[in-house]
């Protein structure tokens, strides 16, 4: 068991399943677990912790607790929350006795449910907690059985022992997890993949083909002037949901917020160009749907508007800045030019407009909004309105 726990902290585990083969495994070495719930937390900017809850002939259940969740009823009288409020070591209680009084209600079921020892265990991990510095961050399992007298000395021991092998492979599992999450999180998912694959050098890049999404919200400064700092961040979120929102619904990749401009790519290196250019049709559809739905909400107390361009073309994909501080970004012609289209859309008065190699694969949907001088370009490019 020891070295199975070893070997799975020199790997890249799933934790939930890790964890239910541990269980097993106990068994298996004649510990008596009959139900076992282990909760962690992590570091994402969706989800604030995980559980899992294995039992003996059951499929595992694996939850994941969002931030935005309001603490259940179940959970404020929980005896796993009691432990960890009130930093106990550890909790231990015997189910045997149906008429003795449970201070918590869980005891209860499991006690009718014919458990009659139950054992909480905290283990701490010697890092700062998220957000709150004043916490710690590990795991905590609660273990139960069903043997007639409970858990033993010998079971009590080889548990405590197992936790603290279970915890080193939890530890390392999340901080894998931790850095894959932050990298992909704030670079993205391609610059958050090569970035831990070893392109952290100063100069390391690379050119990709790719259709490009780019959008900017109208009237940005005037509304950024009325509404003030903190209502403007709350609407710039708002607007970033529609349209970083819908590339990545879409299958494409948000390489970098420009302010209140969004720059995303669909690459061709994986798909066909007519795959990616339907990708990209479908984000400005999928954007424009998502402001409408905005715009009609009474409460919006003002419209929401961008302009979208769509282009086809390479781009330098990599590492720029000094080597001790470095960012993952894209330059080139490319993305000037479709600032460039998408600061156009004003003009012809075209929520999107897009180029020629885009507007091959819309069909019906294309029409003709003129020619237009564009950065990198010597003669007056076509271009054209998504209808």
């Amino acid at each position: 068991m020891e070295d199975w726990l070893i070997g799975q902290a020199l790997g890249s585990p799933d934790m939930a399943a890790m964890f239910a083969e541990m269980c097993e495994r106990l068994r298996q070495c004649q510990v008596p677990v009959d139900r076992v719930m282990m909760a962690w937390s992590t570091l994402h900017p969706l989800i604030q912790a995980e559980t899992a809850v294995w039992e003996h002939g059951s499929e595992l259940q694996h939850q994941q607790i969002a931030h935005t969740e309001a603490e259940n009823e179940d959970w404020l009288r929980s005896p796993v929350r009691a432990v960890l409020m009130n930093k106990e070591p550890m909790m231990r209680r015997r189910l045997t006795n149906a008429n003795a009084p449970f201070e918590f209600p869980m005891l209860s079921k499991l006690s009718d449910a014919g458990y009659t020892d139950y054992f909480i265990l905290p283990t701490e991990f010697d890092v700062p907690a998220f957000p709150d510095e004043t916490a710690t961050t590990g795991i905590i399992v609660s273990w139960a059985t069903r043997a007639e007298n409970g858990f033993s000395d010998d079971a009590l021991m080889a548990l405590q022992y197992i936790q603290k092998r279970l915890a080193l492979a939890a530890r390392a599992t999340l901080e894998g997890q931790i850095s894959k999450t932050i990298a992909e999180t704030y670079l993205g998912r391609i610059a958050g993949n090569k970035v831990l694959s070893g392109q952290i050098r100063h100069g390391d890049g690379e050119t990709i083909d790719a259709v490009i999404y780019f959008s900017d919200m109208r009237n940005s400064t005037a509304i950024a002037e009325s509404l003030g700092p903190d209502a403007y961040l709350t609407w710039l979120n708002t607007y970033f949901e529609a349209t970083a929102g819908a590339i990545l619904e879409q299958g494409g990749e948000v390489l970098d917020f420009i302010g209140d401009a969004v720059l995303g790519v669909f690459p061709t290196d994986e798909q066909s160009l007519s795959s990616a250019v339907a990708k990209a049709i479908a984000a400005a559809d999928d954007t424009r749907t998502r402001l409408r739905a905005i715009n009609a909400d009474p409460g919006c107390g003002r419209p929401l508007r961008a302009g979208i361009a769509l282009s086809v073309g390479s781009v330098m994909f990599g590492n720029i800045g000094v080597p001790s501080r470095l960012t993952f970004s894209v330059i080139g012609q490319s993305v000037h030019a479709a600032a460039r289209i998408e600061s156009l859309t004003k003009t012809v008065g075209a929520e999107v407009l897009m180029t020629g190699d885009v507007a091959r694969h819309a069909g019906s949907r294309s029409r003709p909004a003129g020619a237009f001088a564009l950065s990198g370009f010597s003669e007056h490019q076509p271009l054209f309105i998504l209808e």
